[in-house]
């Protein structure tokens, strides 16, 4: 009987690359600082806002997963870091 090789979980969250035309992305980003906030979580928000209002329970349940994770991860990281002043 062969043992199937044990996969650890990505160290990082995976980059998912999306087409975005340069000036709305440029806007966006200026609309966020001034939010005091970055494109990431924004974008996280508006996903887990989308799940919560229009999900089913898979969607609801893998919405759980990934905060799971997050936490984890930022539990063992010590949490996400503040973007220092100029940073961007």
């Amino acid at each position: 009987m062969t043992e199937e090789p044990v996969t650890e979980p990505p160290r990082h969250t995976r980059t998912r690359p999306i087409r975005v035309p340069g000036p709305l992305w440029d806007a966006y980003g200026r609309i966020c600082d001034r939010l005091d906030t970055d494109r990431t979580n924004d974008l996280l928000d508006h996903m887990r806002d989308r799940v919560r209002e229009h999900g089913d329970d898979q969607d609801r349940d893998d919405l759980a997963k990934a905060e799971e994770e997050l936490a984890e991860r930022r539990a063992r990281r010590g949490g996400r870091p503040k973007k220092a002043d100029g940073a961007g």
